[in-house]
């Protein structure tokens, strides 16, 4: 088992790593929208989206994979009235359709819109 990190995401913000890399598997943890340059958190949905979207990419070009080379994806969403912006954005990096479940949670860390977690082989 490989521990995945990378400067390019948002380090953990708790007793987890960013992702795993198992038998040339890549499993990414949650990415919420914090921008790993300043730790804000962009406004609105569209740019929550693109943000969580642009960590789970650092990880997987961390791991020597891309988005081409997901296949299941979780997102959680805080509001799922969100769920066509949300997937308008995640359509742009998700180009291989990967299976995927969404779901609306009660709330999400750091009160965050969105969050997505992927699984890619290498």
């Amino acid at each position: 088992m490989n521990v995945l990190e990378t400067k390019e995401a948002p380090g953990a913000i708790g007793p987890y790593s960013q992702g795993f890399e198992v038998n040339g598997v890549v499993y990414t943890s949650g990415q919420i929208p914090v921008d790993p340059a300043d730790g804000q958190v962009p406004e609105g949905i569209e740019a929550q989206a693109e943000q969580s979207c642009k960590n789970v990419g650092a990880i997987l070009k961390a791991a020597g994979t891309s988005f081409e080379k997901v296949f299941k994806t979780t997102c959680f969403l805080a509001d799922m009235a969100d769920f066509g912006a949300f997937n308008e954005v995640y359509a742009k990096y998700f180009i291989s359709k990967p299976a995927r479940s969404c779901v609306a949670v009660k709330t999400l860390p750091k009160g965050v819109l969105c969050e997505i977690e992927a699984i890619a082989v290498k």
